[in-house]
């Protein structure tokens, strides 16, 4: 199932066109059908847990893996049957794959060379680019004498130093420190934009896809599930399994019971009622899943009747510097997770107290997914599973 792609580079050009590929490993199969459209100057982020295909995509983009069926086309230009060194694209690796008995220079000449470009031609290329990664003045060094952060800068250097058509990034950041992690991923955005590089990032990381996409297209089963602009895959996933992996939930799933004045009024198993603005085409009696994100809850402290109410104990703190997050639980064992910025209000919060919490219909999304399925590498009390049996 691929959503409307909220195409934000509608009026560019395309750089990239996937079309039906498919790659199958014995009974495994990687890609089933996908198509993709990158535009001129985008940065596009696929976003999957492990085994989702998203790899495998890149290599086949890249040109290291041979296509069972489907083409791709690189300004315009069918490469599938070409040769990766023909193709014009330039590739950051996961362990950056420098090699180690070269200096930096050497490293980021080496795309040059293979192109017969030497001499003063070759110098200014290379001081050019490692200047626009500020390492000048590093360029005699070998990588085991540079930092995790320069080596990424290096196999960055490389990449780009001869004007590539396309840009691929695979998973870049994860051999780094959190803090190095977050600093490279804006610096590496601001390069990208300062050069207008067409871009592919592969990540498995939802917090780097909404910081640095243009767009986002997270896959699952060797699928495109849903492609667009960051703020529509957080606000608006097309199922369950995307609120999911995408950011925190609450999936909440029942019934609908009644639908009146653009709100729905869904009934879970156990009696429970939510008023949800209606988002899709619905009818009475769909079982459907109710998305409220961990942010939109707010404590009641006054006469006010939010269109959701809901009473529970603090039962989990979980302090997160600039917010804080607590796990709510009713008599009855029914979950909340709500977060809010760290506050006054918000650090008062003892363990075990008795707090109220409400929403309005508004600032829930209604998927069609009674029951999502877990999905890989989120920590289970980071999360709210809330979806009705039956």
């Amino acid at each position: 199932m691929q959503a409307p792609s909220n195409e934000l580079a509608a009026d560019r050009p395309v750089a990239l066109k996937v079309e039906g590929v498919e790659r199958s490993f014995g009974a495994v199969r990687a890609l089933a059908g996908i198509d993709l459209s990158v535009h001129l100057g985008e940065l596009l982020t696929i976003l999957g847990p492990s085994g989702s295909g998203k790899t495998t995509l890149l290599k086949a983009i890249a040109g290291f893996e041979i296509l069972d069926r489907g083409r791709i086309a690189l300004a315009g230009r069918d490469v599938t049957d070409l040769a990766p060194a023909r193709r014009e694209i330039g590739m950051v690796f996961q362990n950056y794959a420098l090699f180690p008995h070269m200096k930096v220079f050497d490293n980021v000449a080496f795309p040059l060379r293979m192109r017969r470009i030497a001499g003063a031609r070759l110098a200014e290329q290379v001081g050019r680019v490692l200047d626009m990664v500020a390492l000048g003045e590093l360029a005699n060094r070998y990588p085991s004498q540079l930092s995790g952060g320069q080596q990424q800068r290096v196999a960055l250097a490389r990449a780009i130093v001869f004007n590539p058509r396309l840009l691929l990034l695979d998973e870049p950041f994860g051999a780094l420190d959190r803090k190095l992690r977050e600093s490279m991923e804006l610096e590496v955005r601001r390069l990208q934009q300062g050069l207008g590089l067409t871009t592919i990032l592969i990540t498995h990381d939802q917090e780097e896809a909404l910081i640095m996409s243009d767009r986002i297209a997270v896959m699952r089963d060797g699928q495109v599930q849903q492609i667009g602009v960051p703020e529509a895959i957080y606000a608006r996933p097309c199922d369950a399994f995307v609120a999911d992996f995408v950011g925190e939930s609450n999936l909440i799933g029942g019934k609908v019971e009644s639908i009146e004045h653009g709100r729905a009024r869904i009934t879970r198993p156990d009696g429970r009622r939510i008023l949800a603005r209606v988002n899709a085409d619905l009818s009475i009696g769909d079982e459907v899943t109710v998305l409220l994100r961990p942010e939109m809850p707010r404590l009641i402290r006054d006469a006010s009747r939010p269109d959701n109410e809901f009473r529970g104990r603090i039962a989990e703190t979980i302090y997160l510097g600039n917010s804080i997050k607590y796990r709510l639980t009713a008599e009855d064992g029914f979950d909340l997770m709500v977060r809010w910025p760290m506050s006054t209000d918000s650090r008062s919060l003892p363990l075990g107290s008795e707090i109220a919490v409400g929403w309005s219909a508004t600032d829930s999304h209604l998927l069609r997914h009674s029951s999502p399925q877990p999905s890989p590498g989120k920590p289970l009390r980071f999360r709210s599973r809330l979806a009705g049996e039956g």
